[in-house]
């Protein structure tokens, strides 16, 4: 079986054949198990519409996304759908793309105000509703996929920010899975904000529970509140993303080192502060360093022109690494 997957990966000429190998020989390996007919069509299925939505998502890989999520039961005269609407157009002006369901209500605004064009759909197909909505149906940026898993992963695996306006058990699950991801570092920070509008305190009562019965106790620690921040205005959630990324650029884990990329880098005093003040992020004995790009990095040519610090991170307290970038962001 190892000489029949070597030579269709030889053949492929996969741009990484080790991982592609993994993946033949595990496929390869859930067949010889002989599951019965449902698991060998979920795992059919899925392989399917993550590759569908791989291919959909490939030619805008260069873009920064922000995914929306909320309501599809959200009327055009409900004002939370003019605040969808009003965000999704000025970051879409600022060069960003919007990620939704694709379905009607908040879905519909956000595509609606950040144009068909900057609009990409990661729609769910249900016996009760009708499809994509009418800015993103038939747009090539647009996939349709039967399981709430496939998709939850594309809705969140290419965005740079979140927005979540209010919404029902679809929209608390999915906002809580990005809550989760963050908390347990399966998904490094990003700006997570909650939009109200002012007068509708939908996600401040969900703070308030998180602050007053889940924290006292003990099921989440105060400091996951940084994970998150509730605004009530269009103006104060895109001002949040744009000054999450003012200097700040990305991450990159190579081994057990976080390597954290920006436009201006710390000075020597601005260095040891970090060192001092966010010391429980590291291994035990390291320390923040300024960094030339990693070898794997010139490799893939990624941000070369960007400047760095790295650490040996314990990959643990995700919400203080928020902190230190929010101070990464002052410089």
């Amino acid at each position: 079986m190892a000489e029949l997957i070597a030579e269709l990966v030889e053949r492929l000429a996969p741009a990484d054949p080790r991982l592609s190998g993994d993946l033949l020989t595990e496929a390869a390996g859930l067949i010889g198990d002989r599951p019965d007919q449902l698991d060998l069509k979920i795992a059919s299925a899925a392989i399917t519409e993550m590759r569908d939505a791989f291919a959909m998502f490939q030619p805008y890989r260069g873009i920064r996304k922000v995914s929306i999520f909320g309501s599809a039961r959200t009327q055009p005269d409900d004002p939370l759908y003019e605040q969808a609407r009003l965000v999704a157009a000025r970051l879409a002006s600022a060069g960003w793309m919007v990620v939704t369901g694709a379905g009607p209500g908040i879905m519909e605004a956000g595509m609606l105000g950040a144009g068909r064009e900057n609009s990409i759909g990661v729609s769910i197909r249900l016996p009760f509703e009708d499809g994509a909505n009418s800015v993103i149906q038939d747009d090539d940026k647009h996939v349709a996929m039967k399981y709430f898993f496939t998709r939850k992963l594309m809705l969140v695996k290419e965005s740079s920010a979140f927005v979540c306006l209010p919404g029902g058990f679809g929209t608390l699950d999915e906002t809580f899975e990005l809550l989760t991801l963050t908390q347990t570092g399966k998904g490094l920070p990003v700006p997570i904000v909650f939009l109200d509008t002012a007068g509708d305190a939908f996600w401040e009562q969900i703070d308030d529970m998180v602050r007053n019965f889940l924290i006292p106790r003990g099921l989440v620690s105060p400091r996951d509140t940084a994970i998150y921040k509730v605004v009530d205005t269009a103006d104060a959630a895109v001002a949040e993303i744009e000054h999450y990324y003012s200097n700040f650029h990305s991450t990159r884990m190579v081994g057990d080192d976080l390597i954290i990329r920006m436009r201006q880098a710390p000075d020597d005093e601005q260095l040891a502060g970090l060192n001092e003040r966010y010391g429980a992020l590291l291994v035990k004995r390291g320390e923040i360093r300024r960094v030339e790009p990693y070898s794997v990095e010139v490799r893939h040519d990624d941000h070369l022109e960007l400047e760095r610090i790295a650490f040996s991170f314990v990959r643990r307290g995700f919400a203080d690494l928020r902190g230190l970038i929010d101070e990464i962001n002052t410089y």
